[in-house]
């Protein structure tokens, strides 16, 4: 087997994500070799870059890691489960990715892979609160299944709320092309999180992807959660905020999206909301495009 391949599925089990330290050791060493100095079978040396104290801070991140590596095991398990590892040298590797300052060394993944995934072109990320309100899931219903009718993928995380009524309405909306709905997942794919949402996530399946940058058996964390929203915004031309609180990790998902060139939409609410003042936030600082339907979202994916 390829030995990139097996060394960037053993990183993605070493490094956190959005490592800075791991990703810049892979941006100039590769992957195989950065791999062989983060587990000491490489003597350490100075990496243009990297200072020496932050080498030595990520080689006491890494080492109590170091035995827990079996990337061949991870390969095997998700084959097992149906899916795959797609590293950048393969033909379904997502371009899109390349974009992040932090891209991931590889892309776990399960589902329909037959149709790739598609470009930002043609992904939307309809992104919000878990707690929504009966008008945030209405307008993310309508969203999605509109999308989903136009042969857009809708991207989302698989949360509850929000993300759950994205994914459901893009099914419903499909046109049996290419993936119609993608979760990006914070954890190992061999579970479902959350597990309230695992039939959701099993459909899923069945018609688009769920993807992870981490291995089998990894557990979300609130750091995971957060990093997994950067490659939401990557896959997607438009990442539409439908709803959120003031302090919403859907607002950080459009961070990410902004800072790589994405654009940023956001669907206005009631001002009496607590779960609109994210959105009107976003609006009133100027980081966003008002929409309020589909229309409008392919309008600004076109332009």
């Amino acid at each position: 087997m390829n030995e990139d391949r097996i060394a960037r599925a053993a990183l993605t089990r070493l490094f956190e994500p959005a490592d800075k330290v791991g990703h810049a050791l892979v941006a100039r060493l590769g992957a195989y070799a950065a791999l062989r100095f983060a587990t000491g079978a490489q003597p350490a040396h100075t990496v243009p870059g990297i200072t020496a104290d932050e080498l030595a801070e990520a080689l006491r991140r890494w080492a109590p890691r170091i035995h827990d590596l079996a990337p061949e095991k991870d390969l095997a398990a998700i084959e097992r489960l149906g899916g795959g590892f797609l590293t950048p040298d393969d033909e379904h590797w997502p371009a899109a990715l390349n974009d992040l300052p932090d891209a991931p060394p590889g892309l776990w993944y399960r589902g329909n892979l037959t149709g790739g995934i598609p470009g930002p072109s043609r992904s939307v990320a309809l992104v919000g609160s878990r707690d929504c309100t009966s008008y945030g899931a209405s307008v993310t219903g309508d969203l999605a299944y509109t999308l989903a009718q136009r042969g857009i993928c809708v991207i989302s995380g698989l949360a509850y709320g929000i993300d759950a009524h994205a994914h459901r309405a893009a099914l419903a909306g499909s046109q049996g092309e290419g993936p119609v709905t993608i979760a990006v997942l914070a954890g190992g794919l061999d579970r479902d999180y959350p597990s309230g949402n695992a039939d959701l996530a099993a459909a899923i399946r069945a018609n688009g992807l769920t993807l992870s940058e981490l291995p089998p058996t990894s557990a979300p964390t609130r750091m995971r959660l957060l990093a997994r929203n950067r490659i939401i915004a990557a896959l997607a031309g438009v990442t539409c905020v439908v709803e959120a609180r003031w302090r919403s990790g859907a607002l950080n998902t459009a961070h990410h999206a902004e800072t790589i060139a994405r654009h940023v939409a956001a669907v206005p609410g009631s001002i009496h909301s607590a779960n609109s003042a994210g959105c009107h936030r976003l609006l009133k600082e100027g980081n966003a495009v008002l929409v309020s339907d589909a229309a409008e979202i392919t309008e600004l994916l076109a332009s």
